[in-house]
């Protein structure tokens, strides 16, 4: 290709609402526009190094077994109703009505869709194992699309779906692709992680995160430096260690708090540890009624340690939940808390949530339920009593891991793939059955696994660049070789030698991009530093005087000359 010709062209400037390196390269080197937040269209460099991505993917999953289709994006309600994910993944779904006034939706993930294809497809045991998947658009209404490729709202992405007979049969599925992915993202130069992870709506039991490292990731990863434990911190386990526990407990005391809203503002109040205090957390939380019937919303009241958070996904899945969110005034004011100075003694009307924690210390600080007002000395089981109990404490930097007590390291990432073991969650609410070896119908036992495609090419250049632009892991890059032409214009000669050079390693099958434009050395070599090919050969009237070409690899220091005789073989040689 020649660089006179390529559609899309190299910015100068970094763009003004580009947050991240990885969303200013892509639109600098002109790979992608933004056509707005969370939607990208991609140009003919952006598109290449997708499909390269896409093609490792690919070599990947065929060589586990797995079998390529593809699904519409179009989808009716009604798929997502059988699961119930209408519900859960309502607020994500971009939904659309056809001239019937049919209700459809764009698919934001495709485990009902495949579910709905395999009942179509298979009868019996004889038809499993199977491993499906596609490399297609999904779509989700994402409230803060960020990072440029980081968080969208349409991207694209691989999902495996596995079919099992039997739970062992899914364990087999689920390590071949927990390695395939290792595999996968080393291929594409992007060091990661495999943490323990949050099913989240997907459900299931197992689940692992690969996590890229970085501080611009929106995850928070819990790592041991010594045992290797890694999981996100909305599953994190740390060992607790009551600090009070064996203290007499002493009787209730009503004080004054005048004003006082925060932990810390009362402990400082106070003269006490932070250790010693309640903290209240309220939410409005959609449960299952107790009768099994449809779930409804009610107001939960959580009590944690005062030095520690509440983790809404111990807490989502604690309660059953399928929404959670933070009480507003008007819900805090009709469930009858009094903010500030909440406490669970004596309160009626709400679930209430503690942290196993809480029910081991003596004596806390905790609030009374009336304004300014607080309580000295309450204690589990004598003043007060939970609905729930159970570890829904966040984990933080520094708290012991559960394997080896070490002191924990926690760190940023972006999540580059997940991997579920979603057992029959879809096929029993789905009816996805099979008949075993003795004519009895079965549930089918899944596995779901993703990657984003272009949230890997944005953790790609975030990892693999310098001062000057992209660095190409070998097999990535657009094209091999960055030909440069200087003064072609006034030099036939090196026009000619350009030229011929162009032809023989296009020939020779090297990728070449050619930048045969009229400009200066300076802006030519700042775009081939920009594009970051891996090789960039440069033909110019006084090297051809020395019957040589310059030769410079992305990654080093200097350039050197290679001789214009047998340069194409020399240079497939160095690729």
């Amino acid at each position: 290709m020649r660089l006179s010709q390529l559609f899309g062209k190299t910015l100068r400037q970094v763009p003004a609402d580009a947050e991240v390196t990885s969303h200013r390269l892509l639109l600098r080197s002109g790979m992608a526009t933004q056509i707005s937040a969370g939607v990208f269209a991609y140009l003919p460099l952006g598109l290449t190094v997708l499909a390269r991505i896409e093609a490792i993917i690919r070599e990947e999953m065929n060589a586990c077994g797995g079998q390529e289709l593809l699904m519409p994006s179009l989808l009716p309600i009604e798929v997502y109703q059988a699961s119930g994910r209408d519900q859960t993944m309502g607020e994500i779904l971009f939904k659309v009505q056809d001239h019937h006034d049919r209700d459809f939706t764009l698919g934001p993930t495709h485990e009902e869709v495949f579910v709905e294809v395999f009942k179509r497809n298979v009868q019996s045991y004889r038809d499993l194992p199977l491993l499906l998947y596609q490399v297609a658009p999904k779509f989700r209404d994402e409230p803060r699309p960020r990072g440029g490729l980081i968080r969208l709202r349409q991207f694209i992405m691989k999902d495996l779906y596995s079919f099992d007979a039997d739970r062992e049969g899914l364990d087999r599925s689920y390590q071949l692709m927990y390695d395939a992915y290792q595999r996968i993202f080393d291929r594409c130069g992007v060091p990661t992680i495999p943490a323990l992870a949050d099913s989240g709506a997907m459900g299931g039991s197992d689940t692992h995160e690969f996590l890229y490292l970085t501080d611009i990731g929106e995850d928070h990863c819990l790592l041991c430096p010594k045992c290797g434990y890694a999981a996100n911190a909305e599953v994190a386990t740390f060992i607790k260690e009551a600090a009070h526990a064996g203290d007499t407990e002493q009787p209730l005391e009503e004080i004054d708090t005048p004003g006082l809203k925060t932990i810390a503002e009362l402990a400082d109040f106070l003269k006490v540890p932070p250790t010693l205090t309640c903290k209240a957390v309220f939410y409005m939380a959609t449960v299952p009624t107790s009768d099994g019937g449809a779930s409804a919303e009610r107001p939960v009241f959580v009590a944690v340690r005062g030095d520690m958070d509440v983790n809404e996904a111990k807490l989502r899945s604690a309660i059953g939940a399928t929404e959670l969110r933070y009480m507003d005034d008007e819900d805090v004011r009709k469930a009858g808390f009094v903010a500030g100075s909440a406490g669970a003694i004596g309160l009626s009307g709400a679930m209430i949530v503690t942290d196993d924690l809480v029910t081991q210390e003596k004596n806390l600080v905790a609030g009374a339920n009336k304004p300014d007002k607080h309580v000295r000395n309450t204690n589990y089981d004598r003043d007060w009593t939970a609905d729930v109990v159970a570890d829904i404490a966040l984990a933080h930097e520094g708290m012991l891991c559960a394997n080896c007590r070490t002191p924990m390291d926690e760190r940023r990432g972006i999540e580059m793939g997940q991997v579920f073991k979603l057992g029959t969650k879809y096929s029993d609410s789905m009816g996805a059955t099979f008949l075993d070896a003795e004519g009895e119908l079965r549930p089918v036992v899944m596995g779901s696994y993703g990657i984003g495609v272009e949230r890997l090419l944005a953790a790609i250049i975030e990892e693999n660049n310098d001062e000057n632009g992209i660095i190409w892991p070998p097999g990535l890059a657009p094209y091999d070789v960055h030909l440069v032409g200087l003064q072609l214009e006034r030099s036939p000669d090196a026009r000619e030698a350009a030229e011929k050079l162009f032809t023989d390693l296009k020939s020779a099958g090297v990728r070449v991009l050619f930048d045969d434009r009229d400009e200066s050395p300076g802006v030519k070599f700042n775009d081939a530093d920009l594009l970051g090919m891996p090789l960039r050969v440069t033909v110019s009237p006084r090297n051809l005087e020395q019957g040589s070409l310059e030769v410079k690899a992305r990654t080093a220091a200097d350039s050197e000359m290679l001789p214009l005789a047998g340069a194409v073989e020399a240079l497939k040689a160095r690729l």
